[in-house]
C-alpha cells in the first residue's frame, strides 16, 4: 500500500508546487536607497517566480502627486533618457542622479503565463546634496551689556543641515549656561535655524566667529567675522552733550543780541524807506581830473 501511495503524493506535490508557481512575485535587495548626488544608483526589481518567459516591463515615477514613466514599451522614457538603462530583466540604474530624482519608484511586471499576472514593488530614493557656504551675519560691533544676533542661514543641502558656530575657532554649546567654560556669556544657539542670540554681551564675547552647515552629504562653512564688544564711554557721552549744548546757548544769544542791535532791522526815515536823493531837474554834474570833485556844467534854467 504504501508504495503504491507514494506516486500519488509525488504528483500532489508537483501540481501544489505548480500552482504556487503559477503566481508572478518580485522582490527588492534594498527599497530605500540613498546616494549622494551626482552618484550612480541601482534600483533594485527582482522577479522570484513566474512561468512567463517574456514579461513586460515597465518603471514609473511617483513625484509631487504626479506619476510619468520611466520605462515604457522597452525604452526609457523622460529626463532620464540618457541617464538610465535597464539591467538584468527588471532592475534599473541610474547614473548623475540630481536632487530631482528623489522620489518614489513604482516596478511592474506583467505575466500574462501566470496565474496572478501581476505585481509591484516601491522603491523610495533620496538624493543626498551636500551643503554649499552659508550666509553668516554677525554684527561689527556691540555695547556691553546689549543684546546681539548672529545668523546663519544654507538653503542648497538636502536633507536640511544643521548648525553650529565657533568663536576663535572654539566650538560654542547649544546653551552658555551648560557650559563652565562660557560662564561669562549668555547665549543660545539653535542648531535647526542657525541662529546664535546672545541676551547680554560682555568683553569676553568679542572674537571671531563663523558657522558651519553640515547634513549627512557633508559641510560648508563661511568666512570668519570679527564682533567687537566695547565699553560705553558715559563721561565722554556726557561731555559731548554739554559741548554741543554750550553751543547752541551761544548761537542764540549772539542771535538775540544782533536783534537788540537792530542789525535784522530795515533803516527806515519818517517811517518811509529811506532813499538818496535824486538829482535835481536841469542840473548836470560832471567830475574833473583837476578838481577831483563835482562841479555844475550848466546853470538852472527857469
Amino acid at each position: 500500500m504504501a508504495l503504491r501511495r507514494r506516486p500519488s503524493l509525488v504528483l500532489l506535490l508537483l501540481l501544489v508546487r505548480g500552482c504556487m508557481i503559477r503566481a508572478v512575485n518580485l522582490k527588492s535587495s534594498n527599497r530605500t536607497p540613498v546616494v549622494q548626488e551626482f552618484e550612480s544608483v541601482e534600483l533594485s526589481c527582482i522577479i522570484t517566480d513566474s512561468q512567463t518567459n517574456d514579461p513586460r516591463i515597465e518603471w514609473k515615477k511617483i513625484q509631487d502627486e504626479q506619476t510619468t514613466y520611466v520605462f515604457f514599451d522597452n525604452k526609457i522614457q523622460g529626463d532620464l533618457t540618457d541617464r538610465a538603462e535597464l539591467l538584468g530583466k527588471t532592475s534599473l540604474k541610474i547614473w548623475n542622479v540630481t536632487r530631482t530624482d528623489s522620489a518614489l519608484y513604482r516596478c511592474e511586471v506583467v505575466a500574462r503565463n501566470d496565474r496572478k499576472e501581476i505585481d509591484e514593488i516601491v522603491i523610495e530614493l533620496t538624493v543626498q546634496v551636500k551643503p554649499v557656504a552659508p550666509v553668516c551675519r554677525v554684527p561689527r560691533a556691540v555695547p556691553v551689556g546689549k543684546a546681539a544676533t548672529l545668523s546663519c542661514q544654507e538653503g542648497e543641502g538636502f536633507p536640511r543641515p544643521h548648525y553650529s558656530w565657533y568663536r576663535n575657532d572654539v566650538p560654542l554649546p547649544t546653551d552658555s549656561r551648560a557650559n563652565q567654560r562660557f560662564r561669562n556669556s549668555s547665549f543660545v544657539l539653535n542648531p535647526e535655524t542657525g541662529t546664535l542670540v546672545f541676551s547680554a554681551v560682555h568683553k569676553e564675547d568679542s572674537g571671531q566667529y563663523y558657522c558651519i552647515a553640515s547634513n549627512d552629504a557633508g559641510s560648508a562653512r563661511c568666512e570668519e567675522q570679527d564682533m567687537e564688544v566695547y565699553d560705553l564711554n558715559i563721561g565722554g557721552i556726557i561731555g559731548g552733550v554739554l559741548v554741543v549744548l554750550t553751543v547752541l546757548a551761544l548761537i542764540t544769544g549772539g542771535i538775540c543780541c544782533a536783534y537788540r542791535r537792530g542789525y535784522f532791522i530795515s533803516h527806515s526815515r519818517n517811517g518811509e524807506s529811506y532813499k538818496n536823493p535824486g538829482k535835481p531837474d536841469g542840473v548836470n554834474y560832471i567830475r574833473t581830473d583837476e578838481e577831483g570833485d563835482f562841479r555844475h556844467k550848466s546853470s538852472f534854467v527857469i
